[in-house]
């Protein structure tokens, strides 16, 4: 019987020892108000010792290191936490695709400016001042074409353009190989409309157009497309938090902090369901921007190939020349057809014999164009350069939304295997990652998300880039189904670089090469311990444990 006392009292104060070290444990705050200073928090918030955790909202009610204010500061401040590593990322692919939108911007630009020097010193050196005597026509010809670049055709009807191009050459031309005759502008009226009939510059015309309709759509809608996705990108990030988002957040990240762990990190799998559901609306905008980024590779091999701006802009003197000199070599047959169909002129009375035909003709010609030859003609770079590039950053870009999760939840902001906070303890999380996307929330086990109220703003940007995507199909086949009434289009007479930060001054890749780790304040280490739930538990087991030993024992003791 005497054994049987001993046992009683060994057995209660294990059970009294263990609880004991959890409540001397919570008795000392120390190490919760050295971490919750840190943040930038007033000390004095943290009691000195564990007090009565019922009041609290978000964390576990029991003896707790924790007050109602402490909460609604690190609830603030979990939120501020989610949101800088998103905003870190959307920072980098914003930057990543001014900066590649930038480049090709002023690379078109400086392609149509040099285009329209060269043609001007080729044709000073070619028809001296006959060229320049027209030069306006010219001048014209390349502004039309650089506000066709900027503002697609809510400003200016290429074929038409390219059609009053040609009449007006024609009318110059026919001018001055006919300097015999007086024309009226009813008659010049009547050689104007007959333009196509003539072909007195054989097919460059028609080639010319087919080309420069191919290239600029494909250019333009390009450069939109990468003007699009800093716009896209900054819209979606700032979307706010739920409220039962940040509540999840700070039962993930700061509920530790009130049974004293302030060093435990959340389980990884806690951590993704706890981002797939602040997310989750988000992730939803993944198929549009990955058939968007799809549709901008596709243009962007078409830019490398049949539809080569470059290669349609670096020889254009040359095949305006060479339309030129087509129309001087068959201006005779050209002249007849036209005094046929539009009455024989009068002959001019100012007219001088003595004139030469020599002295009226023109009798220069062009320097030889090899098409093999890819010289870094703009920007200090190529259009193939550029292409390359930018395919590889489309191509890292996919599945942006998805992979956000996956991207926060890395590194130092979790823990790994099961020595992590689970949400209500220092253990294994036991339940299931859930799916990305709106709908798979219903069964989000750590976030209340209402599946029935897609963000306004996601969805919007979602119809953006379906419209885009269209437009650049259409693009891919040579068709400009745009209608844009921006006069500044993409980006106005000068360029800048669109982003101030310093993340801008260095190209960087995008998300998935480090992750992003946002800076922790320093945490003074404490000794570890067991957690309070685990102390707990070990009384519990202790005690039946104890009485266990006393049922077995108690017949032989009789």
């Amino acid at each position: 019987m005497k054994t049987l006392l001993v046992l009683c009292v060994v057995c209660t104060l294990a059970v009294f020892s263990v609880s004991g070290t959890a409540e001397q444990k919570l008795k000392n705050c120390n190490e919760v108000r050295v971490a919750y200073s840190s943040k930038g928090f007033n000390v004095n918030d943290v009691p000195n010792k564990g007090v009565n955790g019922a009041p609290l909202k978000v964390c576990p009610q029991g003896f707790s290191c924790c007050t109602v204010e402490m909460e609604e500061k690190l609830s603030q401040q979990s939120h501020s936490e989610i949101k800088a590593p998103v905003s870190k990322l959307s920072t980098n692919l914003q930057s990543t695709f001014r900066q590649r939108h930038d480049h090709f911007d002023k690379f078109f630009r400086e392609l149509l400016k040099n285009a329209e020097v060269s043609l001007h010193n080729m044709f000073v050196r070619t028809y001296g001042m006959m060229y320049v005597q027209n030069a306006e026509l010219f001048k014209n010809f390349f502004e039309a074409l650089t506000r066709y670049y900027v503002s697609g055709s809510a400003a200016v009807n290429l074929d038409s353009m390219l059609s009053d191009f040609w009449a007006d050459l024609l009318e110059r031309m026919f001018r001055l190989v006919n300097v015999q005759y007086e024309f009226s502008d009813a008659y010049m009226e009547c050689v104007s409309r007959h333009t196509e009939q003539l072909q007195p510059f054989g097919d460059v015309p028609r080639k010319l157009r087919i080309q420069l309709t191919r290239a600029f759509v494909a250019a333009r809608t390009f450069v939109r497309g990468l003007a699009l996705m800093p716009e896209v990108v900054n819209k979606v990030s700032t979307v706010s938090a739920s409220p039962s988002c940040v509540r999840a957040a700070m039962k993930m990240l700061y509920c530790p902090y009130c049974s004293g762990q302030v060093a435990l990190k959340p389980c990884q799998n806690y951590c993704l369901n706890v981002m797939r559901g602040c997310l989750a609306n988000q992730a939803d905008l993944d198929t549009e921007w990955n058939n968007f980024l799809d549709a901008m590779l596709s243009l962007a091999e078409r830019l490398e190939g049949p539809f080569n701006f470059e290669s349609v802009m670096d020889p254009i003197d040359v095949k305006i020349s060479e339309a030129i000199m087509n129309m001087q070599e068959n201006s005779m047959q050209v002249s007849q057809k036209v005094f046929q169909g539009c009455g024989q002129p009068k002959p001019s009375m100012a007219f001088r014999s003595q004139r030469s035909v020599k002295e009226t003709g023109f009798t220069g010609r062009f320097r030889p164009y090899s098409p093999d030859a890819r010289p870094t003609t703009a920007a200090g770079t190529s259009l193939d350069r550029l292409t390359n590039d930018v395919k590889k950053k489309l191509k890292h870009a996919k599945k942006f939304w998805s992979t956000l999760p996956e991207a926060v939840c890395a590194g130092e902001r979790i823990a790994p295997g099961d020595d992590c906070w689970n949400g209500t303890a220092k253990s294994r999380y036991e339940s299931v990652v859930i799916g990305n996307g709106l709908a798979n929330q219903v069964s989000n086990p750590d976030v209340d998300v209402d599946i029935t109220k897609p963000d306004i703003v996601i969805r919007s940007q979602i119809a953006v880039l379906k419209e885009m995507t269209s437009w650049l199909k259409a693009a891919h086949s040579g068709n400009d189904i745009s209608i844009d009434n921006d006069e500044d289009g993409s980006g106005g007479e000068e360029s800048g670089s669109g982003c101030d930060s310093a993340s801008c001054d260095t190209d960087r890749d995008i998300y998935f090469s480090t992750p992003p780790n946002p800076v922790n304040p320093r945490v003074i280490p404490v000794q570890r311990e067991v957690s309070s739930a685990r102390v707990a538990s070990q009384g519990s087991m202790a005690l039946a444990l104890c009485g266990l030993v006393l049922a077995l024992l108690a017949p032989h003791l009789r």
